[in-house]
């Protein structure tokens, strides 16, 4: 297998942790997992997210990463197995088993609209998950701000930001995880 050095070399300066490196390969072979995945899923959301959660692994676990396979290829079987992983949580999302002493239950279910103190709570947690996004650099909250609160697609972002759409992707990833981090310390 005839190896690219400049590609050889970004992965052994992303296994460093070398976030340019990191854009390097996303922007190289971002196209082509996604473009592989699309034709698997034959839906554009499902791959997207396929697709980051790809390189999320790949770069979470890019030391385990072994030369004498195409880097491509590595990401590729990263890739079907998050779709496997996808596939199974929607099956189980779907199916589920009921007893008749349940669908009888069914049929007594209480009134489930928010009571005061349900939304009392939902606005604690709201504010709670906003204290944790201001912990964020600036950067990272603008991200979050614009793909979760205002609901704009990566490439709506990456127009109003006047960045990359790849960029808007890695840095979203970032964030996320960023976020994630400072959830799971409080």
């Amino acid at each position: 297998m005839e190896v690219n050095p400049a590609i050889q070399q970004n992965i052994e300066r992303a296994k460093k942790g070398d976030q340019a490196a990191f854009t390097f390969l996303l922007d190289r072979y971002w196209n082509e997992v996604y473009g592989f995945m699309l034709k698997r899923t034959q839906n554009e959301t499902d791959t997207e997210d396929i697709a980051i959660e790809t390189f999320v692994k790949a770069f979470d676990r890019i030391a385990t990463y072994n030369p004498e396979y195409a880097f491509n290829t590595w990401l590729i079987a990263i890739a079907k197995n998050v779709h496997i992983d996808l596939l199974r949580k929607k099956k189980s999302a779907h199916t589920i088993e009921i007893t008749d002493e349940e669908d009888r239950q069914a049929f007594r279910v209480p009134d489930t609209s928010p009571t005061v103190e349900d939304r009392l709570i939902t606005e604690q947690n709201l504010s709670s998950l906003l204290n944790c996004i201001k912990q964020l650099k600036p950067q990272y909250q603008e991200v979050i701000q614009l793909r979760y609160f205002q609901e704009l697609s990566y490439q709506e972002i990456a127009d109003q930001l006047g960045e990359p759409l790849n960029n808007v992707k890695v840095k979203l990833l970032r964030a996320k995880k960023l976020l994630a981090e400072i959830i799971s310390k409080k």
